[in-house]
């Protein structure tokens, strides 16, 4: 499917360490031609951008975000180069998501192209966050699992690194982004269980939704949304 993004490129002999205390993923350990998700975040750990980070040379990065952060990403980079030798500019390019797999820039891949409905379905199904919808600036990171599959552990520092590490080894959630079968459902819909209010719906197609709940409901339980049944679907297609 096609997909809508921004795009950002940052070059010069400075790129890769400047981006490597700029966000949050290990871009120094990329090879060329590979890519990571990574995420741009404010000093208390808030999601400015999420980003995939392509290194296309030892000192030419590509980085992709949702339409409307474009301009975001690029003037907080900006901001904060001060001395580091590097270029910051919006780039065009065309981009394609593959299910199951990663974003292709300017080569539509092989196979026949799903359409929207069917690659929303995918995401809800694959428990996967969509800015606007599941992710926002009020959204800590380990609240949408994105502490998994875009944050490094063992990096140096980036904005944001401090309440991060702090939350993944002395602390804990209140709410997490699950999966949940249930018949039917809206965005906005409120999460019940045993009658009290335990979260709230972000995405649904038929038979599927994604929503926040808190992480005291046991994974067994039997909730509610609008009247209809709904369970945790506990196996996410998610790494």
């Amino acid at each position: 499917m096609r997909r809508p993004r921004a795009f950002i490129g940052v070059s010069g002999s400075d790129a890769a360490d400047y981006l490597q205390r700029m966000v949050s993923n290990d871009v120094e350990a990329l090879g060329i031609g590979e890519a990571c998700d990574a995420l741009l975040l404010t000093p208390k750990a808030r999601i400015i951008a999420p980003l995939r980070v392509l290194r296309r040379a030892d000192d030419d990065f590509l980085l992709s975000t949702e339409p409307e952060l474009g301009e975001r990403v690029v003037a907080e980079l900006t901001r904060m180069r001060f001395a580091a030798r590097c270029e910051i500019a919006p780039e065009e390019h065309d981009a394609w998501l593959v299910l199951g797999g990663d974003e292709v820039f300017d080569e539509r891949p092989e196979g026949d192209e799903v359409s929207v409905g069917e690659a929303e379905r995918a995401r809800i199904e694959g428990g996967i966050p969509r800015w606007g919808a599941e992710l926002d600036d009020t959204i800590l990171p380990a609240e949408a699992g994105l502490d998994e599959t875009h944050i490094s552990f063992t990096k140096g520092c980036y904005p944001g690194q401090e309440p991060i590490a702090r939350l993944r080894h002395r602390g804990h959630v209140n709410r997490r982004l699950r999966v949940l079968e249930v018949e039917s459902a809206d965005p906005g819909d409120e999460i019940e269980y045993e009658g009290k209010t335990v979260g709230r719906i972000t995405s649904a197609v038929h038979g599927w939704a994604l929503g926040y709940v808190r992480t005291d409901v046991p994974d067994d339980a039997e909730l509610s949304v609008g009247g209809a049944v709904a369970r945790l679907h506990l196996t996410p297609a998610r790494p």
